[in-house]
């Protein structure tokens, strides 16, 4: 991965506003539409969305996730469509049994609740459930996937079209770098289980089968970005709060399974995205960095994205006083946020690079979002947004290097 050599790079964490014209041939396809014509306007999309985050100043850009279903600009679900489309052993849980389940978890046991069960949602249940209150999670849980069989790996067509859109859109704007995301083990494996024996079989066979997908990333010359909301969002579907050690042995399950699908695999082109979870809420029962950045370093990845803008995190830039980024590790902190309307100023964004680049050294730090974009913000908001963030690794770089 390229470091900030004589300048800090920049970068973001994946997902960012689609088009109306890939919105609704997305809405299309899942309406049981015809396809016809959709790869190549999905082509087209991709080249045009790597051509403007180029013009727009992005050091390192990706593919905005435009390969991943979307029919909707907010739109949740489609996370769990992705991961619906691509391993196979899964059927949809119209019931929606997990995504309301209320489970209660016993020291040493744990166990992961529903996600309308969460400890924030019951904190702050009138707002949760008031449509006027912003919270997009307000809007109800939608089907998710159930594991009724084996996990297998299905989605071929798919990463291969993924990876070619990004590769001829990099070559045709001469950039060097690019990246692509995909799910961790540990994230795939937040369904019902109803075929294994223990979550852990579960969490495990999703790492043998998307080692398949994150290989064909590598091999094709691009980053690999790993998403995984389930080593820090996970925290809140546990009731009642457990202990920080019960939750990080846990966790440790998640991280070795992870390793083991990237194992062998050169870490330089591999990155890793922390995430507390991209809905619209409190969070006031997010896990302290502090309690997760060393199990986060475990991971066997080059760089760590980690959310630092937004108003519940942006305060645990001071973790770097205390923790000491292992040799030849580059950090990704947010420096703009999705949970904002507010496009942050410039010397803002200047102000959070320098933080962390005094404590980990300049070229250890590439300026990112905080979680992706795409149907979290106004496509409007979301350029300006970028467009902050170039700005202040401009004014950043002057201070840094003179």
């Amino acid at each position: 991965m390229n470091r900030s050599t004589d300048r800090i790079l920049t970068t973001h964490a994946g997902s960012l506003p689609r088009t109306p014209e890939l919105l609704a041939a997305n809405a299309a396809r899942e309406a049981g539409g015809s396809a016809e014509g959709y790869d190549a306007l999905l082509s087209g999309a991709v080249l045009d969305l790597v051509r403007r985050q180029r013009e727009a100043g992005i050091s390192v850009p990706g593919d905005g996730e435009f390969g991943k279903a979307m029919s909707s600009p907010v739109d949740y679900g489609a996370w769990w469509s992705y991961s619906f489309q691509r391993l196979g052993g899964l059927e949809l849980d119209t019931a929606m049994g997990w995504a309301t389940a209320d489970h209660t978890s016993a020291p040493g046991e744990i166990r992961l609740t529903g996600f309308g069960n969460r400890r924030d949602q019951a904190r702050f249940r009138d707002a949760y459930t008031d449509p006027s209150s912003g919270i997009f999670a307000a809007e109800g849980p939608k089907p998710f996937p159930k594991c009724t069989g084996p996990v297998t790996y299905t989605g071929q067509e798919a990463i291969a079209s993924d990876v070619a859109n990004l590769r001829a859109a990099l070559d045709a704007t001469g950039s060097t770098e690019g990246f692509i995301t995909s799910i961790a083990p540990g994230s795939a494996a937040r369904i019902a289980n109803e075929h294994y024996a223990t979550d852990e079989e579960f969490v495990w066979a999703c790492a043998d089968a998307l080692r398949e997908e994150y290989v064909a990333i590598i091999e094709a010359g691009l980053v690999l970005q790993i998403d995984d909301p389930s080593i820090a969002e996970s925290w809140d579907q546990i009731t009642p709060e457990p202990s920080v050690e019960d939750y990080l042995a846990f966790t440790k399950v998640r991280v070795e399974a992870l390793n083991h699908a990237l194992r062998g695999l050169p870490e330089d082109q591999i990155r890793y995205h922390l995430c507390w979870g991209s809905w619209h809420g409190p969070h006031t029962t997010d896990l302290p960095m502090a309690d997760i950045v060393s199990t986060m370093l475990e991971v066997n990845a080059g760089a760590y994205s980690f959310e630092a803008a937004n108003a519940r995190h942006e305060h645990e830039w001071r973790v770097w006083d205390d923790v000491a980024l292992p040799e030849g590790k580059l950090i990704l902190p947010g420096v703009v946020g999705h949970s904002t309307n507010v496009v942050e100023h410039p010397e803002l964004v200047a102000d959070r690079i320098e933080r962390f680049a005094s404590r980990v050294g300049r070229e250890n730090v590439v300026a990112a979002t905080d979680c992706g974009l795409g149907g979290r913000v106004h496509p409007q908001i979301a350029w300006a947004k970028l467009d902050a963030l170039v700005q202040g690794a401009e004014r950043a770089s002057q201070r840094l290097w003179g």
